[in-house]
């Protein structure tokens, strides 16, 4: 359309001089630019939302924007405002944008942005909660890191009292039982002062009388404790002691089992392995009750056996596979002197539980006269091999272990040690000199009896670190995952009522299958659930989404190029039935549509039928049109007008009213030439100087016929 301006002009006189005082004015009319009358008429327009037509009740027009944009409230956040219904953030409310180095969630920005939207009348689309996009990677990476050690298992310590000060926090008696101090310098071996538990007489039950040890956490089924003190009575005793989840709350009969007591100091060790008897418990009993004496206690130590030891450098795991013996003695040979090998009957384990491998050497000989042996696979040249293992004998002696060359019998020795009545543990170690180092032995032809090994591993001293099984990742990342969904629900929960649950999952490649990060060389912002948590990531992502979420919440799976690829459309909606069929609920499905004026019709129409077979509620998600150029023809500028026309057309026609979500534009204002997404594409319904664009009439028409 044209129209003509009305212009005055001052008409000079001859002299220069002349003011322009005495002038007749004179009506010309000339043309008004196109580009003029063009902007005016977009101008006229009203906001978007004002064409919603009425029976689009359940119809939401929505924008994303970033959110620093939109809590500044300036001119970004009155245009949302005055045109949308809802509010998507581009990147605020993702994981790399929450989630800190240290793993803590910084969710100030996103509390802002929920209170701002809301005290606007927006609603906000929670964006989004799973991808393998902008996470914070090095975080999660750290958690599945190789596990780092101080170069093999260590016992550590669980509780343990001295009682050179009156702190008592871990420790209390029976009514019977009464407690006081030696003096100073009557402790163990002189030193210090020990704790003085007196019976005063015998009771009729051992029970009776009791001193109660405390620890926790409780004990679970299978860890491995050792409890050590030194202790003496004023008469010779013996004392039971009891499994107590708490004080006085008896838990088991036999727990440590009897300790001895005489006027001398002794010192009492004992080693067990959790069985579902004392489970769960956390108190020691002693039972004092049958003899009447005053028993003393000093150096109480209560440890726990850790597999993985904590800081330093880690171990790969044992070479040594069959080490506990308990489906047999496979791989473990021996000879010379006459000896002899077996596995020990059921109990003769470390523990007094399950199987330990026992050898017999009838006279005492040289060293090397009598032997065991495991063949071992290639260890690395001028590695650190550690040893650990638990022996014990029927008699006492010294033996020595060494990792040998079956070739020469030249080898690598990991030391000597010695064997008791009582099982030890022994931590041995030597770095291999030799390729053909094959074969573990131990020599014990100088020891004549019998002796019992148990729990016998020797692994790979690994400066990175002991990577962790895919079982301890799955884990590890199930929990992030949660603690991330939790975490982001919390603050959400009462503005956010629709989820981009899972983002892009699909492979471009392969479109029925998903997404990996195998074999690429990853974004330092790229982490894919998926190659942990396997097919169910979406699953759990949906589950917990719904837990932490409110239960009307609509949750969505969202991809792109289902426009493009009407494969990657199936194989999503194939995605969505595996998911639903393991239990979850997916109401949703997101297009992103970011798309080009040349993008086929044809498979718009398509890609809409699909996803509206499925029942589901369909999203256009990410709307955007290019037009590839950052100096667009008026051409150009029609195409783009005409394929954001057609979108909106081709959703009202192919899906139902009752699956129409809505439309989210991604992006109100074109992008410029230096931007990340989508440089000089101007793409949007606004350009660089927030004026609006042909294609904000033909969405505004389009909206009309929803």
């Amino acid at each position: 359309m044209k129209s003509l301006y009305k212009i005055g002009i001052c008409v000079l006189g001859l002299s220069l001089v002349t003011s322009c005082t005495d002038y007749e004015p004179l009506d010309f009319q000339v043309e008004k630019p196109e580009s003029v009358a063009l902007q005016e008429e977009l101008n006229s327009y009203e906001a978007l939302k004002t064409y919603l037509g009425e029976d689009s009740s359940d119809f939401i027009l929505g924008a994303a924007v970033s959110i620093s944009d939109y809590n500044s409230e300036g001119l970004m956040y009155r245009l949302i405002n005055l045109n949308f219904e809802e509010v998507t953030p581009g990147y605020g409310m993702k994981h790399g944008a929450v989630l800190q180095k240290n793993g803590n969630l910084n969710l100030a920005a996103v509390e802002e942005f929920l209170e701002t939207a809301n005290a606007a009348g927006l609603s906000v689309y929670g964006h989004t909660l799973v991808w393998h996009a902008n996470q914070n990677a090095e975080y999660l990476n750290s958690t599945i890191a190789p596990t780092k050690t101080e170069g093999g298992p260590i016992w550590e310590v669980v509780t343990d009292a001295y009682f050179e000060t009156d702190e008592a926090a871990n420790y209390e008696s029976s009514a019977n039982a009464i407690v006081s101090f030696t003096a100073d310098g009557e402790g163990s071996g002189g030193d210090g002062r020990a704790l003085k538990v007196t019976n005063e007489e015998a009771r009729e039950n051992e029970w009776d009388s009791q001193f109660f040890l405390k620890f926790s956490p409780p004990m679970e089924v299978g860890e491995e404790y050792e409890l050590s003190m030194d202790v003496r009575s004023d008469v010779a005793a013996s004392f039971a002691t009891q499994a107590h989840i708490q004080p006085y709350e008896y838990k088991h009969w036999d727990f440590f089992g009897a300790i001895s007591a005489t006027p001398e100091w002794t010192t009492f060790t004992k080693k067990i392995v959790v069985s579902e008897e004392v489970a769960g418990a956390s108190t020691i009993a002693f039972n004092l009750g049958n003899v009447a004496t005053t028993y003393y206690f000093d150096n109480i130590s209560l440890k726990k056996y850790n597999e993985e030891g904590s800081g330093g450098p880690g171990l790969d795991p044992s070479v040594i596979t069959n080490s506990d013996f308990e489906t047999g003695i496979d791989g473990w040979a021996g000879w010379g002197n006459g000896s002899t090998r077996e596995r020990s009957a059921e109990g003769g384990g470390f523990g007094d539980t399950g199987y330990a491998f026992t050898f017999t050497n009838p006279s005492a000989v040289n060293p090397w006269e009598a032997q065991i042996a495991y063949d071992l696979p290639t260890l690395e040249m001028e590695s650190t091999y550690v040893l650990n293992f638990k022996v014990k004998a029927n008699t006492a002696g010294t033996l020595s272990a060494a990792i040998q060359s079956p070739s020469d019998y030249s080898s690598d020795p990991l030391g000597s040690f010695n064997v008791s009545e009582e099982w030890k543990e022994y931590t041995l170690q030597t770095t291999i000199t030799k390729e053909d180092r094959e074969r573990f032995i131990i020599d014990y032809g100088q020891f004549a009896g019998t002796v019992y090994i148990d729990d016998v591993t020797l692994s790979r001293v690994n400066p990175g670190g002991t990577e962790k099984t895919p079982e301890e990742k799955e884990e590890i990342i199930t929990n992030e995952m949660e603690r991330w969904i939790a975490g982001m629900m919390e603050v959400s929960k009462d503005y956010v009522h629709a989820w981009d649950v899972v983002n892009e999952p699909m492979d471009d490649g392969n479109p029925f299958e998903l997404k990996t990060g195998a074999g690429k060389e990853l974004a330092a912002d790229e982490f894919y659930w998926q190659d942990y948590l396997g097919k169910d990531y979406a699953v759990k992502a949906f589950e917990l989404a719904r837990k932490y979420g409110n239960p009307g919440d609509l949750l969505f799976i969202n991809d792109y190029n289902l426009e493009y690829n009407l494969d990657k459309t199936r194989g999503i909606i194939d995605f969505v039935e595996y998911i639903e069929s393991q239990g979850a609920t997916v109401d949703g499905i997101g297009t992103q549509m970011h798309i080009n004026i040349n993008t086929s019709k044809e498979k718009i129409d398509e890609m809409f039928r699909l996803l509206a077979a499925t029942g589901k509620l369909v999203k256009v998600s990410e709307l955007d049109v290019a037009v590839n150029s950052s100096e667009p023809t008026s051409e150009m500028l029609a195409k783009q007008a005409e394929m954001y026309k057609y979108v909106v057309d081709s959703y009202a026609e192919n899906v139902p009213a009752n699956q129409r979500y809505g439309v989210t534009v991604w992006g109100v204002q074109d992008s410029s030439d230096d931007a990340n997404w989508m440089p000089g594409e101007r793409q949007s319904l606004w350009d660089l100087n927030f004026s609006r664009k042909p294609a904000y009439a033909s969405f505004a028409e389009a909206l009309q016929n929803l």
